[in-house]
Order: structure tokens, then C-alpha cells, then sequence
């Protein structure tokens, strides 16, 4: 057989392994690349609800919050954390982490919501939303541990009040993350690093209410503004981000920025956090103190999940406004104004509805105080998209939720920028908001 002969069995052969040209079974580079990306997908929502980081380190042995939850019944203080009480905190339940016959239970009023041993054992199940723990040999809670859907995950209430699927991205703005923490039997790690005491770190936590988180306190002690309101923000959304440039209301910095400052830093989890910004004893004197510039840990529980959680994140889309929660000819009437003689869309550039690049601004070029702006490294506020605007009417607009409407919001940039907008044109605006 000649050399021609041998080198076109040869191919046939490797045709027959490989499969047709064009047949879908060749593994290519695009195949990769799906791939990874499916795979990342779901390794990233695994890690948004389900990872501690950690962080029950923190939780369940410095502060002992476990103890507060399972009471002194099942070895730990107080009373206990009970279902309804959970709830009234803000706490969810996921109803696809429940059994059958659990489920059936709860739509029949059988589970006695009283009761903090029904507690423990949804956390056991993890069956609360961002919470999760083990049960010990008594019954009660071996250690406590939180994920980053405790405040930025809620449920559809298609059971009852609380209770329901999850909807990953959305806030939780009536999670009472202050409360919760207070209730924790030793703060003296955390009055330690304000340089103050127990009693006084509690006073902090109860006064940030429903909603609201102050990121800030642990960086630069500022617990309250200067006109004595707290200094917390509200918990913003983590959907609708893709194509958006920073991620948090004063632009610390992307999403993969912001997850290791929260999983170090705020979470308390394991990892590594560098960011020079905060070696700056004047601006944040907490932080240089504690060395939170330059967070080793080994093992680092962090660094390497930061890939997957920012594809989970930057995958999380807008939720679309329930039928009928908005005007649509009204809407489609405001749509013009917004682009138009509102001039909303100058910085929020649909259909990313912030701007394309640097989306920062001065506090005088929105007409608002700077306190907040302050306590960043950029001294700014970023454009906020505003996709999903219906998910955040509870606890009010902007960073501090000072507008309680979207009426409030109008009319503010309304005086802000002289837009002499008339009734009509406000009202055609704002279904136009509640549309997006």
C-alpha cells in the first residue's frame, strides 16, 4: 500500500474517533468555555447560600450567637430564638429545603411556631435563609454560621408570610441584621475593636431597624450621622449588575472586591482581604488599627471561590414588575420624560440604567449630604441601576432610604436640577420606574 493510502486510513480512523466535522462531538474551545461557565454558574449559587466562608469561627465561638438561638433549655441563654420571633426578625424560610410532611404541617398551623427547638432544627435543615448550623448531642446548636443570602436573598411568600422559594439578589429589607447580632452573649470583640463597651455596641445594633446594615462602623467607628440618625445604609440589591461598573452605593469597588471585604471583613469568615485603602488611621481608624488593610488566613476559605460568586452575581437578572403593579400607557408616556426633559437617562444609561464607566458623582452634583460619601475611599456616590425598582420600595430610596417614595425621589431631583416637571409628567415618570 503506498505512503498516500496509509495516510488516508489513517485519517479515517482518527475521523471515526473524533466524529464527523460539524457533528457536535469534537470537544472544542467554545465547549470549554461553556463549560466552565455552566459549572461555575452552579458552583456559584451553591456558594452564595450555602457558604460560611468560615465565618462560624466568628458566629458560634467568639460571639456565641448559637447560644442566644437555642436558649438555656438546650444549653445555651435566654430564652431561645423561636420561629416567630425568627420571623419577626426578618429571618426566611426556604420551603424547598422542607419535607413533605414538614411543609404540610406549616400550610395546617401544626408547627408550633413557639417553640425555639423548631428553630434549630429549620437551621439543621437549612431550611433559614443565610443561616446554618449543626445540632449538638443535646439538641441544641453545636456552632452558627451565615452565607451571603442572609441579606440579599428573601422568599416569594407562596406559603405563608416569610415562607417560600428563594429569590436570590433580591434585599431583604426586613432582615434585622442589628437586632439579630445584639443578640449574641459576648460583644466584647467588637467593643474592643470601637474601644467602647458591650452595652453601647448593642445600643448601635438595635438602632439600624429593619433593612439595614452599616458596613462602615467596623472601618471607621462612625455609628451615627451628625444629625444623631444611624449611620447604617440600606441592604442593597445583588441583581441586575452585569455591565455595571462598581457595586456597592459609594463605589468601594467591583463584586469580587466587595465579596472579600464582606466575607473577610463583615462576615468574619477565613480568607485573604488587601486593600491599602484602608492603612489610613484618619479616615479609617478601626480598620488601621486592626489591620483589616492586609487579611491573611491558611487555609484561605475565600480567595478561591471569589470566580464562581462573581459569575453567580453578574448572572442574576432584574426581576421583572408583577402585571398590574404599574400603569403601562402611563408608563410608556413616562418613559419620554425620563429620557427626555427629566433627563434621567444623562446617568442612567437604559438599559444598564447607570453609567457605562466611572458612575460616580459628588454629593453636591446630586444635591444630597456627603456623610456617606465620606467614609469611602472615592468620597463619592455611585448612579444606582434601577432595574427591579418594585423590589426596594420597602424602607424607602437611595442609600439611606431618606426618600420613602419614588415621589420623594422625583421631586427632590426635580428642585435639584429647576426641571419645572409638571403633576403629569411626575406621574407618568414614576409608572415609568415602577415599570423598569
Amino acid at each position: 500500500m503506498t505512503k498516500r493510502g496509509w495516510l488516508g486510513i489513517g485519517i479515517l480512523a482518527i475521523a471515526a474517533v473524533a466524529g464527523p466535522v460539524g457533528s457536535g462531538q469534537q470537544t472544542t474551545f467554545d465547549d470549554r468555555i461553556a463549560e466552565h461557565a455552566s459549572r461555575l454558574l452552579d458552583r456559584g449559587r451553591r456558594i452564595f447560600r450555602f457558604d460560611t466562608f468560615g465565618d462560624e469561627a466568628f458566629w458560634g465561638g467568639t460571639i456565641r450567637l448559637h447560644e442566644a438561638v437555642e436558649g438555656t433549655r438546650f444549653g445555651g441563654v435566654g430564652p431561645g430564638l423561636t420561629p416567630a420571633a425568627a420571623l419577626s426578625l426578618g429571618l426566611k424560610v426556604d420551603v424547598e429545603a422542607l419535607s413533605l410532611g414538614t411543609l404540610n404541617a406549616v400550610r395546617r398551623g401544626r408547627i408550633n411556631l413557639n417553640d425555639p427547638a423548631v428553630t434549630i432544627a429549620l437551621i439543621d435543615a437549612n431550611a433559614i435563609v443565610g443561616v446554618s448550623g449543626s445540632r449538638d448531642s443535646n439538641g441544641g446548636l453545636r456552632t452558627i454560621g451565615i452565607q451571603c443570602a442572609l441579606c440579599h436573598s428573601t422568599v416569594d411568600n407562596s406559603v405563608a408570610p416569610g415562607i417560600g422559594r428563594r429569590l436570590d439578589g433580591w434585599p431583604n429589607r426586613d432582615l434585622n441584621v442589628g437586632a439579630i447580632v445584639a443578640l449574641a452573649p459576648d460583644l466584647s470583640v467588637v467593643a474592643n475593636l470601637l474601644q467602647t463597651n458591650q452595652e453601647t455596641v448593642r445600643t448601635v445594633l438595635r438602632s439600624w431597624g429593619p433593612g439595614k446594615f452599616d458596613a462602615e462602623l467596623l472601618l471607621d467607628g462612625k455609628a451615627f450621622r451628625p444629625d444623631g440618625r444611624s449611620a447604617a445604609t440600606l441592604l442593597p440589591a445583588a441583581f441586575g449588575l452585569a455591565g455595571v461598573n462598581l457595586h456597592t452605593y459609594t463605589g468601594w469597588g467591583g463584586i469580587s472586591h466587595w465579596n472579600a471585604l464582606v466575607a473577610n471583613l463583615e462576615m468574619h469568615g477565613q480568607g485573604t482581604f488587601v486593600d491599602a485603602r484602608l492603612n489610613d488611621p484618619v479616615k479609617f481608624p478601626v480598620a488601621a488599627r486592626a489591620g483589616f488593610f492586609d487579611v491573611r488566613n491558611d487555609p484561605d476559605l475565600v480567595t478561591s471561590k471569589l470566580p464562581a460568586l462573581q459569575l453567580y452575581q453578574l448572572s442574576i437578572p432584574a426581576p421583572e414588575p408583577p402585571p398590574g403593579s404599574f400603569d403601562p400607557r402611563a408608563a410608556n408616556a413616562g418613559k419620554a420624560v425620563f429620557n427626555g426633559a427629566a433627563r434621567c437617562s444623562t446617568c442612567h444609561v437604559p438599559p444598564i440604567f447607570t453609567e457605562p464607566g466611572w458612575n460616580m458623582h459628588t454629593a453636591a452634583e446630586i444635591g444630597i449630604d456627603d456623610f456617606q460619601a465620606l467614609r469611602s475611599p472615592d468620597e463619592r456616590y455611585r448612579t444606582t441601576p434601577l432595574g427591579g425598582l418594585f423590589t426596594r420600595q420597602k424602607g424607602g430610596f437611595y442609600h439611606d432610604g431618606r426618600f420613602p417614595t419614588l415621589r420623594a425621589v422625583v421631586d427632590h431631583y426635580d428642585r435639584t436640577f429647576n426641571l419645572q416637571l409638571s403633576e403629569e409628567a411626575k406621574r407618568n415618570l414614576i409608572e415609568y420606574l415602577k415599570s423598569i
